[in-house]
């Protein structure tokens, strides 16, 4: 019986990608360089900050320039987050009825923890999670399953009783290195053919798809 599902959060639980593309849009235009669409965002997104300004900047970058333009990414972001990133339709209700059941819920990104956490509280506030962690400097990103673990430990319960929910291969590949059942979202920024090639196990193509995931394992 599934006692806990760990989610992630970008592309999973929240629409982000336009206020991300908007914020490194900006830091681009201040360099006068090509700017991209939120649909070649949802390619470059998924592995933390630095990643994505790497991605974003032209092979040419050097190193110093690569440090000023995350800074510059981060504080357009910090002003941004919060313009257009909300839960998708179904998302809060699908969240509501797995808590109904008891069953422990938890969000794991990589992401930046500040704003993981903010996010959560403002966009996902009426549901009580047991634990919201982010990327944090000092630990390993996804798919390194480190944090997916430490929210198992939280949860107090065994890997064979959770379920990992996510939108890329990196969460798909997380869920494989803790052990654990996968689900892969087919409505986020990557789609239905990343998240098979992966190897997902099971795939919801709409929110309420999770309860029925669920009630099969």
């Amino acid at each position: 019986m599934i006692k806990g599902i760990i989610f992630d959060l970008d592309g999973t639980l929240l629409d982000t990608i336009s206020d991300i593309g908007d914020s490194v849009n900006q830091m681009l235009e201040d360099y006068g360089y090509p700017t991209f669409t939120y649909d070649e965002y949802k390619l470059k997104v998924g592995h933390g900050f630095k990643n994505l300004i790497e991605r974003s900047l032209p092979s040419s970058a050097d190193f110093d320039l690569k440090e000023e333009a995350l800074a510059k990414f981060i504080y357009y972001y910090h002003r941004n987050y919060t313009n257009s990133s909300y839960p998708y339709p179904g998302i809060i209700e699908t969240l509501h009825k797995l808590a109904d059941r008891n069953i422990k819920l938890a969000i794991n990104s990589n992401k930046a923890d500040e704003y993981t956490n903010n996010l959560a509280k403002i966009r996902l506030s009426e549901i009580d999670f047991v634990a919201v962690l982010g990327q944090i400097e000092g630990i390993p990103k996804k798919p390194d399953p480190t944090n997916a673990l430490k929210i198992i430990e939280t949860m107090q319960l065994d890997p064979s009783e959770v379920v990992y929910i996510g939108d890329s291969a990196t969460d798909i590949k997380t869920a494989k290195n803790a052990h654990l059942v996968s689900i892969g979202v087919a409505w986020g920024f990557r789609g239905e053919g990343e998240l098979k090639e992966a190897g997902a196990d099971h795939i919801a193509y709409r929110p309420s798809d999770i309860i029925d995931i669920i009630n099969t394992i």
